[in-house]
């Protein structure tokens, strides 16, 4: 963090140590100049300092938002499945049954009511309007 610090401070040595004189022109250049760099220096060292600050208040951010995250996706984990289709109400017993994908992996368009364990037929309607579901509909 201090290497630009310790460049300028290097720098105002060197001067001091060749005796630049204020009395002439180019010395008053070059002080002025080695001014400017370390006040450019003292900028850069407050930069990294808030930066460092920042990045340590991010980092505390992102763990809060991870642990938002474990608990509301557990929790929308355990409310549901993820394949869940739709609630379907049996025909039979009246009860509400969840249709799931893994209920429908059979060839046949029906399943077992988890309720009264009969058969219930699913008839499927679709309104996407392409070839396949006119030609069934006629």
């Amino acid at each position: 963090m201090g290497f630009i610090k310790e460049r300028v401070s290097y720098l105002k040595g060197l001067a001091e140590g060749i005796k630049i004189n204020d009395s002439t022109d180019e010395g008053k250049l070059l002080k002025t100049i080695i001014e400017v760099l370390d006040d450019i220096a003292n900028s850069v060292e407050d930069i990294e300092e808030i930066q460092e600050h920042l990045g340590e208040q991010v980092d505390d951010m992102d763990e809060d938002l991870a642990q938002i995250e474990r608990i509301l996706y557990d929790e929308c984990d355990d409310e549901e499945d993820d394949d869940f289709i739709a609630d379907v109400e049996c025909p039979h017993c009246n009860e509400t049954v969840e249709l799931t994908e893994e209920m429908l992996d059979s060839e046949e368009d029906s399943f077992k009511c988890s309720a009264c364990g009969k058969d219930i037929i699913v008839e499927w309607d679709c309104d996407c309007g392409c070839e396949d579901c006119e030609d069934e509909e006629k």
